[in-house]
């Protein structure tokens, strides 16, 4: 890995382009720098869903995402390093099946509200769903490896599931979308 930063203002970038992880030079605007962009704005979202009220167990799986997240920052700052391993893919279907199996069956779709950490955990869903599109953008120009795009797909899924289960953390419940077609029918 390239040297780590012992200081933050280098001036290195003001010419539009930043260092990669193996010292290479690219413009900020390229589909690689978006990619690492995308997956860093969504670990300072689940570093914002942390400062909630939450049980520990789900506190515990968010901050080893967090860390997983980092390792994904770092293999795409290293083209054709890999540091993600498809056992943080097995882990986060080992999450979804236990926190799935804690809920009931959705009937109808749901809105991304209830209490705020469910909330917050829609708007990490969200923002894995932009971070997933730009790794696949990436992964069409540059080879990638399979374990971050996976990685990502079941990390929006599972902050879906999260959302639900802080929902019901104080005995609320989802907030249900009320549908015309629902309500005529």
């Amino acid at each position: 890995m390239g040297n780590r930063l012992t200081q933050i203002a280098t001036r290195t970038g003001d010419q539009g382009t930043t260092g990669l992880g193996d010292n290479q030079r690219v413009s900020k605007n390229s589909l690689r720098v978006h990619t690492m962009g995308e997956v860093d704005e969504l670990n300072s979202h689940i570093g914002l869903l942390l400062c909630e009220d939450m049980p520990a167990d789900v506190r515990n799986l968010l901050v080893e995402i967090q860390h997983q997240l980092f390792n994904l920052g770092g293999e795409l700052s290293i083209p054709g390093y890999e540091l993600l391993k498809p056992e943080a893919v097995l882990a986060l279907d080992q999450a979804l099946a236990i926190y799935n199996e804690q809920l009931p069956r959705l009937q109808e779709f749901i809105l991304p509200a209830g209490s705020r950490a469910a909330a917050l955990a829609h708007v990490c869903r969200t923002v894995a769903r932009r971070a997933e599109r730009a790794l696949v953008a990436l992964g069409n120009e540059e080879a990638i490896k399979d374990a971050p795009r996976q990685y990502i797909n079941r990390l929006s899924d599972l902050m879906f599931v999260l959302a639900r289960v802080l929902n019901r953390m104080n005995g609320g419940d989802d907030v249900y979308w009320k549908s015309e077609r629902l309500q005529r029918g």
